[in-house]
C-alpha cells in the first residue's frame, strides 16, 4: 500500500484472518541505521508473528541515507506512513489501539513518532493524524547526541545532516531522550549483550522519561544481540510481542 508518490513511500498492510475486529494496529518500523541497503523485508516475520497474534501489521518502508533520506525526508515518510492509517478509513483499524513498534534505527523512528504532538508547528511530522497508545523499541537508539558519541557517527551525521552544537533545536525535535515526556507509554526491549546498540540506550532513556513522568519500563533480555530480538523464535521477541499486548490494552 502505498503513502506517497515515491519509490519507497509504501508499506505492507495485513489483517487477521479472525472474524470481529483485531486486537489493535501495530504500525512496524525496520531498522539499519537509516541506510538504504537495509529494507521492510527484516521485519517480515515480526509482522506475520504480531498477525497470526490477532494485530494488524503496517510494515512501513521509507527513504533513507543513500536512497533520498536523511533529514527531513526520512521523517516526513515515517510521519506520512503512520498517517495513512487514519486516511484508510477501514472499520477494523481502532485508531485509539496502535502501537508501533521498531527496531535499532527503526527504534528511534518509533519513539520519534511519539513524540510528533509536541512538535512544534512547521517541523517535520508535527500535526500528527495519527497518535499511537504505545510505543515499543528493541534495542532502539533514543539518545541520538550520545550515540554519535558512541556508536555510529557517520550514520547519525548523514540521517540530521548536522551536529548537535550546530543546531541543537533540530536535535531536540528528532531525538527522544531530548523530548521526554512524551505522553505516550513506551516499554525498551533490549538484550544484555548487544555490542551495536548499548543497552545504556534503553537504561538511560527509561530513566529519563520515569524522571519527567512517562510511564516507561525498560525489558532486559540476558545474553541477547542485537538481531535476536527480531528472531521470533527468540526468547527477545517473545518479551516484545508481551509489550504491545499490554499497550495495546
Amino acid at each position: 500500500m502505498d503513502y506517497g508518490g515515491q519509490p519507497e513511500q509504501f508499506g505492507e498492510i495485513t489483517f487477521p484472518r479472525t472474524r470481529g475486529l483485531p486486537k489493535g494496529t501495530v504500525i512496524v518500523v525496520h531498522g539499519g541505521f537509516w541506510r538504504a541497503d537495509t529494507d521492510l523485508t527484516v521485519m517480515r516475520p515480526a509482522a506475520a508473528a504480531l498477525v497470526a497474534a490477532g494485530y494488524v501489521a503496517w510494515n512501513i518502508e521509507y527513504r533513507r541515507i543513500g536512497g533520498g533520506g536523511g533529514w527531513p525526508s526520512t521523517f516526513d515518510d515515517v510521519a506520512q506512513a503512520a498517517d495513512r492509517l487514519a486516511a484508510l478509513g477501514s472499520t477494523r483499524i481502532d485508531l485509539r489501539r496502535i502501537v508501533v513498534l521498531g527496531h535499532s534505527a527503526g527504534g528511534h523512528l518509533a519513539a520519534w513518532l511519539a513524540m510528533r504532538a509536541g512538535l512544534a508547528a512547521g517541523q517535520p511530522g508535527a500535526g500528527p493524524a495519527v497518535r499511537p497508545a504505545g510505543v515499543v523499541t528493541q534495542a532502539g537508539v533514543l539518545d541520538l547526541a550520545s550515540f554519535r558519541r558512541t556508536g555510529d557517527r557517520t550514520a547519525v551525521d548523514d540521517l540530521v545532516a548536522t551536529t548537535p552544537g550546530a543546531d541543537p533545536a533540530r536535535y531536540r525535535a528528532v531525538s527522544p531522550a531530548e523530548a521526554v515526556p512524551l505522553g505516550v507509554p513506551s516499554v525498551c526491549v533490549h538484550g544484555s549483550a548487544d555490542a551495536v546498540v548499548p543497552i545504556a540506550q534503553s537504561e538511560e532513556f527509561v530513566a529519563g522519561a520515569t524522571a519527567a513522568g512517562d510511564r516507561s519500563e525498560l525489558v532486559r533480555v540476558e545474553g541477547a544481540d542485537h538481531m535476536q530480538l527480531v528472531d521470533v523464535a527468540h526468547p527477545g521477541w517473545a518479551a516484545s510481542l508481551a509489550a504491545v499486548q499490554r499497550l495495546a490494552g
